[in-house]
């Protein structure tokens, strides 16, 4: 009987919380000592002159990325897009007219097909369910002249 008693006061919820949150807080403090130590080594390492020679090796390789760049091929084509532009604005506005139309009617053609096919789907079904009510009248008409007999 004291045994159960004494494992019930040392394992309560508020102790067991108790537990977690002392090790939640013992955990926090070694990550922040890590985080500030390791920033601290950081930055003690880095000398103005490793920060020079990274700013000078950046640009260096920025210079060396921007000459390797293909500009006259880049201008080029450019120029080439901006001629196909100009062509197909010029022919856009001479057939603009004819190209409205014949998109109207196929339109109209697309719209017409779909009426037709989904007015021919409805018809289709109609004419089940009246075949399917006329087979049930003459069952019912089948049956009740036997029934009688």
């Amino acid at each position: 009987m004291e045994v159960q008693q004494w494992w019930r006061l040392r394992f309560s919820f508020k102790n067991a919380t108790m537990v977690v949150c002392f090790i939640n807080v013992i955990t926090a403090l070694f990550l922040l000592h890590g985080f500030l130590t390791s920033s601290y080594t950081r930055n003690k390492h880095s000398s103005p002159n490793s920060d020079s020679a990274q700013l000078s090796y950046i640009k260096e390789s920025e210079e060396i990325r921007l000459a390797m760049l293909p500009l006259e091929l880049i201008k080029r084509v450019r120029e080439i897009e901006q001629e196909v532009y100009t062509e197909s604005e010029t022919a856009e506005k001479k057939n603009s007219k004819q190209t409205a139309a014949v998109d109207l009617s196929k339109r109209l053609k697309d719209i017409r097909s779909l009426n037709d096919a989904a007015s021919l789907k409805a018809l289709e079904e109609w004419r089940k369910r009246k075949m399917e009510r006329a087979r049930q009248r003459k069952m019912e008409k089948n049956g009740t002249t036997s029934s009688q007999a």
